[in-house]
């Protein structure tokens, strides 16, 4: 059966640690689809302990942008897949100056279309906080959260996580 969970949340507020022990608990292929770049030691330090955490159990893919590409060519080879996350995969696409909404529209569509993987998208809830001061982001603001709300409308399930707790907002959890 299709299951699509978006997990979101805040900085810090236990999305990526949710959604991998519920994945983990999924029998059979596993894969990781990690939209971060590495470009400082401190990111290249935070990358090796979320490869540690995974452990041996997990096929990673690391794919600063074209992550629709690689869900379309993975997605019925494997059980679960995890997207972590969204919020960066939107700074990289702006960053590289493509077309956000071509892609978000590309990612809604490959998610949506029938395939036997659970997938979990993990993103960060950015619209409860301040008002972001500079144009630039403002609009990524905006974007990541008309992004949230398709992801969530193609989703099964939507889990918004507060301080470790899960809370249901959409499905059975």
């Amino acid at each position: 059966m299709q299951k699509v969970v978006l997990v979101l949340g805040g900085a810090r507020s236990g999305k990526s640690t949710y959604a991998l022990n519920e994945a983990s608990a999924i029998n059979g292929k596993k894969a990781f689809i990690a939209t971060a770049e590495i470009l400082d030691d401190e990111m290249r330090v935070r990358v090796e302990n979320h490869k540690h955490e995974r452990g041996k159990d997990w096929d990673t893919y690391e794919e600063p942008l074209g992550i629709a590409s690689v869900i379309e060519k993975i997605r019925d080879g494997y059980d679960v897949i995890i997207i972590d996350c969204l919020t960066l995969w939107v700074s990289n696409i702006m960053h590289a100056g493509s077309d956000v909404s071509v892609e978000i529209k590309r990612l809604v569509s490959v998610i949506s279309v029938n395939h036997s993987s659970t997938i979990y998208i993990i993103s960060n809830e950015v619209g409860l906080g301040l008002v972001p001061d500079i144009p630039i982001g403002r609009e990524y603001r905006d974007i990541l959260g008309r992004l949230n709300q398709e992801i969530a409308s193609a989703a099964t399930d939507v889990i918004f996580m507060v301080a470790g707790i899960p809370l249901i907002i959409k499905g059975a959890g």
